[in-house]
Formats: C-alpha cells, structure tokens, sequence
C-alpha cells in the first residue's frame, strides 16, 4: 500500500505535543491591530490546543504527525 499523502497548508498550521496532542496558533494577530487592546494581542501570540471535535479532521489531514 502506497504512503498516504499528508495536507502540505495543515502541516504547516499545527504542530504535536508531547502527548499527542494538536496544537495550533489563534487568528486575529496580523493585521488592523490598532483597534485591538494590548492584553488581546497578547493573548492571541499564545498558542493553544485543538478542540476535540476537530481532532478527527486533522488526524486525517496528518496522518504522520
């Protein structure tokens, strides 16, 4: 059986944590920030974890992560 190919735009987007976990960034945090306060801004920089409903789609676009 041939390898399965792997979604090029979500291997860049997400990342595995040690125990297995996905792992992505927040939106919001490129542009028209002016508006936005520095305490969101800050936030947005943090990463966070995928929801669990989510983690079925991306296993299959990430079969090796």
């Amino acid at each position: 059986m041939p390898k399965m190919k792997t979604n090029r735009g979500a291997a860049k987007r997400f990342t595995s944590t040690g125990s297995g976990k996905v792992r992505r960034s927040k939106a919001f945090s490129s542009h028209i920030l002016t508006k936005k306060s520095t305490k969101r801004k800050r936030k947005l920089r943090q990463r966070t974890l995928i929801a669990d409903a989510d983690m079925k789609a991306v296993r299959r676009m990430l079969p090796y992560l």
